[in-house]
């Protein structure tokens, strides 16, 4: 199953809309930020294992939704409010949202998630369907398993 990990989706549409996003409409001598919702994935075991980088949300802004093989994170970090005098302000505000495309050998009915310290976590364990089982082979009176 070396290929199951191909499973997340290596460029992301939205981001790359960001990027020229900011590179247009971006004052000059500015310097670019990064897309905020950052990510680390990794497999262990049985389970794939999904972390989002967004300090300073409101959890209850967050928002998962899962459609096929598609998973789809919203979220939002409130603007500073305009009555206050801004000294720096590095951190981007607004409305962000990410999409991963998962492959068919894992179950997005059972994918787990957990906010906790500015981390949104999911666990998206491998389909039962995928992993190996034995298989009865009967030839005649007498039967062997063997591992598929």
């Amino acid at each position: 199953m070396k290929g199951v990990f191909s499973v997340l989706m290596r460029s992301d549409p939205f981001r790359e809309l960001d990027r020229l996003t900011q590179q247009l409409l971006g004052s000059t001598g500015t310097r670019m930020r990064p897309t905020m919702m950052l990510m680390d994935a990794w497999r262990d075991g049985d389970t794939f294992h999904i972390e989002f980088d967004l300090p300073g949300v409101d959890p209850s802004s967050i928002d998962l939704d899962v459609e096929r093989n598609v998973i789809t994170v919203k979220a939002e970090r409130a603007p500073l409010s305009d009555d206050v005098e801004r000294l720096a302000s590095e951190r981007p505000r607004g409305h962000f949202s990410r999409q991963l495309v998962l492959g068919d050998n894992l179950d997005t009915d059972n994918i787990s998630a957990n906010y906790e310290a500015g981390v949104l976590a999911l666990e998206v364990p491998v389909a039962e369907t995928a992993k190996p089982r034995k298989i009865e082979i009967s030839s005649g009176n007498d039967s062997k398993s063997i591992t598929s």
